[in-house]
C-alpha cells in the first residue's frame, strides 16, 4: 500500500550566504517581501533534501505542493525535472535514483513564469509540504499533472460518474465505494483495470443524494478507489467531492441547486504577517473561521492557485469559489510565456477538479493594465477553451480592469464576468460605483456581470471625525464600505461581489498612508488580530445571528464637544446609553432596501458608551427615507443612462472618472504598472 512520509527539513543556501539548516514549508521572503522598499530577494536559492532509504520493491516520487516560480531537482549534477509555475503540486519519480539527498533549486525570478507585474509580493522558495509517496508498481497513476488521479463527476440527480489513472494495470481491478456523510455506503462498483478506468454515470447511482446546499449544508461524499490484484490490496486514494447544481442568470444572479443565492463575499491572498505565503493548516483554518464569522457565502482565491487544505475548508464551509491561475496585469511576450498561462490552467483545473465548492474557472485578472498585443485575446480564448475541454461542468469567468468597456474583446470570451470597481477610492466617486454598474448592465443584456474588487485602504492608528477619500483612517473605510454595500444590494443583476481584501497582505513595492510594504485593504489586520470597524459592517449584513458594534473605539484622541457614534447593528432595535443615560433609540421600518442599517446619533458627551438590543422591528424614519431617496436618485441616473446611447454614456462616464486631475495618483515603481491596484 502507498507509503507517505513527510520531510520537514532541509540545508538551505542564499547566494553569498552561508548554508542553514530549515524547517519546511519556509521561504526566504518572510521579512524583507513585507517591509517596503521593493527590494526583496528575487532569484535562486538552493535547498538540500536527505532521502530516506527506500523501502523494497517499490517506486517512489517526490511531492512538492508549490515552489516560486520554477524548481530545478538534481540527483547530483543529474537535472531529473523542472517545474514551472509557483502555486501547484509537481512530482519527481525518484524510483532507481540512488542518490541519498536531492538539490531543490528555486527561482522567484523567471521572465516568462507568471506572475510577473502584481500589486502583492512573490515570495520565493519552498512554501507548501514536501512529501515522499511509495507505491507498488500498479497504482493510481501519480504523473496526472500533480492530481490525485482521481476525477468525480456528479450529478445532482445522483448519477456519478468516476474515472481513475492506472500505473501499469495489467490483471488490477478497481473498486469504488461512494460513501455517504453518515459514513455507509451509498454505491459500489468494480471494472477490470484499464490505463484510463471509467466508472459510467449509470454505473454508480446515489439515490436521493443529500445536496452540497453551500453554507447552509455542504453535503460531502467520499469516493474511495481501491486498486487491488489477485486479491491483494495494491494501493487507494479517496477524494471528497458533492452533488449540487447552479447557474447564473444575467438579471437574478447565482442560483444553487435550483434556488437564489446571491453571493457576497470576499477575495484573499495566502500570506501572513512573518510567515509569508510559508503559513501553516492552522493559519488557513483561522482565516476560513473569520471568514465565516463575517458571513461570507464567496471566496475569491486571488491571484493564483491556493493550498488543498483551503480548498479542502472551502467544501467544509460551503463556500462558493473562484479560483483563477496568475495571468495578471500585463501579458508577456513569447510562446513561452504563453505555454506557461495553458500549463498553470492544466494544473489548476486537474488538481482541483473534485472541490464541490468551486464554481468558477478564473482565466485572468486586469490584463489591460500594461501595453495590450494582438496576442491577448487569442490567449484568453485558449484558456477558456481549455477550461470547457478539461471541465465542462463549470462556468469560466475573468476580473476586468476598471477601465475595460462593454465593446472591448476581452468581454465576450468567458461565461461570466466581473469587474475590478474602484470609485470613491482611487477615482470618482462612491456613488460613481451605481451609475456604472447600470450603464455595463444596460450595455451588455444577457450577459452576466459582478464586482470582482472594491475596497479602500485603512490603517487602525489613523481615524478622522470627517473622513473622507484617502486619508487612509479606518472611519473612511468603513464609510466607503456602507455605501457601496447599499449600491450593491440594490442591484440583483450583479452575480457576485468580491471585497478587496479579507486580510491585509505584503506588497512590497508600496508606501501609504505611512505603512510600507503593505496594501490595508483588508477587513482584517495582516497579523489577523484586528477586526476594522467594516468587517462589523458586513457581519450585520450578512449574518442571520444578532450583531451589534460601535465603531471608533481605536479613536482614542478626539476633539472636545459634539460627535457622531456609529453602531453597525442588524437588530430590530438598538439604545445607546453614555454614562447610564438613554440618549437615543433606533427602531427598523419593514422596508425592504436596505436591508441592513447602520445607526447614527449625535452627542456631545464623553465617557462609556454602552448599548442594548431590543426586539421591535423599526429604524429612525429619517435614516431609511434618506436611503429611500438616494435609491431612488441612483435609479434614476442609470435610467437615464440606459435610455441615452450607451456606448457615449459609458464612455463619458469612465473617462471623467479615471482622469479627473484631483485623483491622479503617483504610481507604484514597478516597470509597466500604470497605477496603484488593490
Amino acid at each position: 500500500m502507498r507509503i507517505i512520509t513527510p520531510i520537514t527539513a532541509a540545508r538551505f543556501q542564499k547566494p553569498g550566504q552561508p548554508a542553514e539548516t530549515v524547517a519546511l514549508p519556509h521561504t526566504w521572503n518572510a521579512l524583507d517581501g513585507q517591509d517596503g522598499g521593493n527590494d526583496y530577494f528575487r532569484g535562486e536559492c538552493t535547498y538540500e533534501i536527505d532521502l530516506p532509504a527506500p523501502a523494497p520493491g517499490l517506486r517512489r516520487f517526490i511531492e512538492f505542493e508549490a515552489a516560486n516560480h520554477i524548481a530545478r531537482v538534481f540527483a547530483g549534477e543529474t537535472l531529473l525535472a523542472e517545474h514551472r509555475g509557483g502555486f501547484s503540486t509537481f512530482r519527481v519519480d525518484l524510483t532507481g535514483v540512488e542518490a541519498r539527498a536531492l538539490t531543490v533549486k528555486v527561482d522567484n525570478l523567471a521572465p516568462d513564469v507568471y506572475p510577473q507585474r502584481a500589486d502583492f509580493t512573490f515570495f520565493g522558495g519552498l512554501y507548501r509540504p514536501v512529501r515522499l509517496i511509495e507505491v507498488p508498481a500498479s497504482h493510481i497513476d501519480l504523473a496526472q499533472s500533480g492530481s490525485s488521479g482521481v476525477f468525480v463527476t456528479p450529478e445532482a440527480s445522483g448519477r456519478t460518474k468516476v474515472e481513475a489513472y492506472i500505473a501499469e494495470p495489467e490483471g488490477c481491478d478497481v473498486t469504488v465505494e461512494l460513501i455517504a456523510p453518515d459514513g455507509s455506503v451509498a454505491a459500489k462498483g468494480s471494472l477490470p483495470a484499464a490505463a484510463k478506468t471509467v466508472f459510467e454515470p449509470d454505473m454508480l447511482f446515489v439515490k436521493d443524494p443529500a445536496l452540497w446546499n453551500g453554507v447552509k449544508a455542504p453535503a460531502l461524499y467520499t469516493a474511495r478507489v481501491a486498486l487491488e490484484k489477485h486479491g491483494e490490496a495494491l494501493d487507494e486514494v479517496r477524494v471528497r467531492y458533492g452533488y449540487r447544481s447552479y447557474h447564473v442568470d444575467a438579471e437574478q444572479g447565482f442560483f444553487l441547486n435550483g434556488k437564489s443565492c446571491p453571493l457576497h463575499g470576499v477575495c484573499r491572498h495566502q500570506d501572513r504577517e512573518n510567515f509569508g505565503w510559508a503559513v501553516t493548516d492552522e493559519h488557513h483554518r483561522e482565516d476560513m473561521a473569520l471568514i465565516r464569522e463575517i458571513g461570507a457565502n464567496t471566496i475569491r482565491l486571488a491571484h493564483y492557485q491556493h493550498s488543498q487544505t483551503f480548498y479542502d475548508l472551502c467544501d467544509e464551509a460551503g463556500m462558493v469559489v473562484w479560483a483563477e491561475i496568475p495571468f495578471i496585469s500585463v501579458q508577456i511576450p513569447g510562446e513561452a510565456a504563453r505555454e506557461n498561462t495553458i500549463s498553470q490552467m492544466r494544473e489548476l483545473i486537474l488538481q482541483n477538479y473534485n472541490h464541490p465548492s468551486i464554481c468558477f474557472w478564473g482565466i485572468g485578472n486586469e490584463l489591460t493594465m500594461g501595453a495590450v498585443t494582438d496576442a491577448l485575446v487569442p490567449n484568453l480564448r485558449a484558456l477558456d477553451a481549455l477550461a470547457r475541454e478539461l471541465d465542462p461542468t463549470r462556468l469560466t469567468t475573468i476580473a476586468h480592469l476598471g477601465m475595460v468597456r462593454p465593446e472591448d474583446p476581452y468581454t465576450a470570451i468567458t461565461d461570466v464576468q466581473s469587474f475590478n470597481y474602484y470609485f470613491g477610492w482611487y477615482s470618482g466617486e462612491i456613488a460613481d460605483n451605481a451609475t456604472v454598474l447600470d450603464s455595463i448592465h444596460a450595455a451588455m443584456p444577457g450577459r452576466p456581470i459582478g464586482v470582482s474588487e472594491y475596497g479602500a485602504d485603512a490603517l487602525i492608528t489613523w481615524h478622522s471625525a470627517k473622513p473622507r477619500n484617502h486619508d487612509y483612517t479606518e472611519d473612511y473605510q468603513a464609510k466607503y464600505h456602507a455605501e457601496v454595500q447599499k449600491i450593491f444590494a440594490a442591484r440583483p443583476y450583479l452575480w457576485a461581489t468580491h471585497v478587496w481584501n479579507m486580510f491585509d497582505f505584503a506588497a512590497d513595492a508600496r508606501d501609504e498612508g505611512g505603512c510600507q510594504g503593505r496594501n490595508n485593504k483588508g477587513l482584517v489586520t495582516y497579523d489577523r488580530k484586528v477586526k476594522k470597524d467594516a468587517f462589523y459592517l458586513y457581519k450585520a449584513a450578512w449574518r442571520d445571528e444578532p450583531v451589534i458594534h460601535i465603531c471608533g473605539r481605536r479613536f482614542a484622541d478626539r476633539a472636545p464637544g459634539e460627535r457622531d457614534v456609529i453602531v453597525f447593528s442588524n437588530c430590530p432595535e438598538v439604545t445607546l446609553t453614555v454614562n447610564g443615560q438613554i440618549v437615543a433609540t433606533q427602531r427598523r421600518l419593514r422596508v425592504h432596501f436596505p436591508r441592513r442599517a447602520a445607526g447614527r446619533w449625535r452627542e456631545r458627551h464623553s465617557g462609556l458608551l454602552r448599548r442594548r438590543a431590543g426586539r421591535n422591528h423599526a429604524e429612525r424614519r429619517r435614516d431609511v427615507q434618506r436611503s429611500l431617496r438616494d435609491a431612488a436618485r441612483e435609479h434614476r441616473r442609470g435610467q437615464l443612462v440606459r435610455r441615452g446611447n450607451r456606448r457615449t454614456a459609458f464612455h463619458a462616464i469612465s473617462e471623467g472618472l479615471f482622469q479627473h486631475p484631483r485623483h491622479h495618483r503617483r504610481p507604484v515603481r514597478e516597470p509597466g504598472s500604470r497605477r496603484y491596484r488593490g
